[in-house]
């Protein structure tokens, strides 16, 4: 059994020619029709007006009026009438007596006979115009009277035009006409081809249901994806976003058709947007979350397009990851105590050894007595779980690092109802660049914590006995890319998250110079939080 194919659809482009093409023709074919009538009712509206002047004209000539009471009027007015009428470009002049009698004709041997046709209007002195068939043919042909100074009627004139001559030069309008239609038709089929082929180039021959549906999947997939998708064109216009766009960066109803430096962005993504540049997975923190941000040029053969950006929200996994360093931290402080508890043993074993009992003992207890005093001192101050833990783990670090990291006498922090993850975020970043600051200081290097209870606020101090930062730097330093590290390796994230986790909890952050960087966060609680 055989499978009849499915009849190929017309692609948009060839729909369109061919309804161009019956336009185009429908609307030629009904122009040259409405011409032809009405130019055949022109040439004989004007064979009329002719007609009627040549034989006004002759009428109201003195050598007219003055040869019909001559001797011999056809001998006077025979030749005068063919000058004129070979002249005017009419078929004939007819001079008659008041009966009808002529006195010219084209034709010599008509001359005597009897004019063929009415003249009861002229004979009344009115001039008038009608389609008479003569001896020449039917003819549009005009009378009119003769008159002397009297007024009295004494002669009549006839001048007309035969049917045949016009039908002549209608023959010839149509000519012309018909060859302006055909040249009408080529240029129109010629730019109806060119459009054609255009449209065709630009809907990359596909049928109009194929087109709809192209259309209907573009626009849900925009709408359902979560991921940010921009499209901006080498003027930097923003020409598409989709609906997880205006989420993460939080755009206007109209961003759409506005330039990039118009929307209101991070300065950093709009400088990367500008930029026009290829981008992997690069970060990028807007006021409340962190973005991974791809963008790649877009060209068609040797055009350019401009570039596609698409957005992928890491905020989620940014804050894991904090939490996973925190776990590394706490993890390699517990290896940094075990290798020095590990050390501490070896020198009681070996004091026992010696037989120095009373002096391993003695170091056993000064060292136990040390480690207790930390926890117990970190425990008392500070009850929230998670920062405890973190100033526990910081704190050794530092101390491998030959930083004295000490908290602060006064610090009394309850369990906070706050997000675990930016507090962590915070204090573990402010830590960090302490440590980092207070090892490049002058020697001792040193950082004090402290956490307190302020009105209601949560407030948390890091101070260092670094360099510290000028007022140019305090005010850049929560930017993203701003760092202090000379070696180029650090991506300036650690006080970009600081700033964005302390902005996401509706707190604020100030920098001051005491001998050294001093952080200082106040974080509201919220309704009940703190006991």
């Amino acid at each position: 059994m055989t499978r009849t194919s499915p009849r190929k659809r017309w692609s948009l482009a060839r729909q369109m020619l061919l309804l161009q093409t019956v336009v185009v023709g429908v609307t030629v074919a009904a122009g040259t029709a409405f011409v032809f009538a009405h130019t055949r009712d022109l040439l004989t509206d004007e064979a009329t007006r002719v007609a009627r002047s040549v034989a006004i004209s002759v009428a109201d000539s003195p050598s007219v009026l003055s040869a019909v009471g001559g001797q011999d009027p056809s001998g006077a007015l025979q030749p005068y009438a063919e000058q004129v009428r070979q002249e005017a470009g009419v078929d004939f002049i007819t001079i008659m007596d008041t009966s009808g009698r002529r006195y010219t004709h084209p034709n010599p041997s008509r001359i005597g006979g009897t004019f063929l046709g009415t003249i009861g209007p002229a004979l009344a002195g009115r001039t008038f115009t009608e389609t008479y068939t003569g001896t020449l043919g039917p003819s549009v042909r005009a009378v009119t009277p003769v008159r002397d100074a009297d007024g009295e009627v004494r002669a009549l004139v006839s001048a007309g035009i035969t049917l045949d001559k016009i039908s002549d030069r209608f023959r010839d309008q149509v000519t012309v006409a018909g060859l302006t239609v055909l040249l009408g038709m080529s240029v129109g089929g010629a730019g109806t081809a060119l459009v054609g082929a255009r449209l065709r180039r630009q809907t990359r021959g596909l049928a109009s249901d194929e087109l709809s549906r192209i259309y209907e999947h573009h626009t849900a997939i925009l709408h359902a994806v979560r991921e940010g998708l921009l499209l901006v064109d080498d003027d930097r216009t923003l020409t598409l976003c989709n609906d997880g766009a205006r989420t993460l960066l939080d755009l206007p109803a109209d961003a759409e058709g506005r330039e990039v430096t118009e929307l209101g962005l991070d300065p950093a993504f709009t400088a990367m947007l500008r930029a026009g540049e290829r981008r992997t997975d690069e970060i990028h923190l807007t006021r409340d979350r962190v973005l991974v941000v791809n963008a790649a040029p877009v060209r068609s053969g040797r055009k350019s397009l401009g570039m596609v950006v698409t957005l992928r929200d890491h905020t989620e996994l940014q804050a894991l990851s904090g939490q996973l360093d925190a776990v590394r931290g706490f993890a390699e402080s517990l290896r940094s105590a075990a290798h020095e508890s590990a050390n501490r043993l070896h020198t009681v074993v070996t004091l026992v050894e010696l037989g120095r009992a009373e002096q391993a003992v003695e170091f056993a207890t000064a060292e136990l007595r040390a480690a207790q005093q930390l926890a117990d001192r970190v425990v008392g101050s500070v009850r929230e779980p998670v920062l405890a833990a973190l100033l526990l783990g910081k704190t050794a670090e530092a101390a491998e690092r030959g930083v004295e990291l000490s908290i602060s006498p006064d610090s009394e922090l309850d369990d906070v109802d706050l997000d675990g993850r930016d507090l962590v975020t915070i204090l573990g970043n402010l830590m960090d660049n302490a440590v980092e600051a207070a090892m490049t200081g002058a020697p001792p290097a040193r950082v004090r914590v402290s956490l307190t209870m302020d009105d209601g606020d949560c407030v948390l101090r890091v101070a260092d006995s670094g360099p510290g930062l000028g007022a140019e730097d305090a005010a850049a330093a929560f930017r993203r890319g701003w760092t202090t590290k000379g070696n180029g390796r650090g991506l300036g994230l650690g006080l970009a998250m600081v700033g964005q986790a302390v902005h996401r909890l509706g707190g604020t952050i100030d920098v001051a110079h005491e001998g050294g960087a001093v952080f200082t966060v106040r974080i509201p609680l919220p309704e009940g939080g703190g006991a």
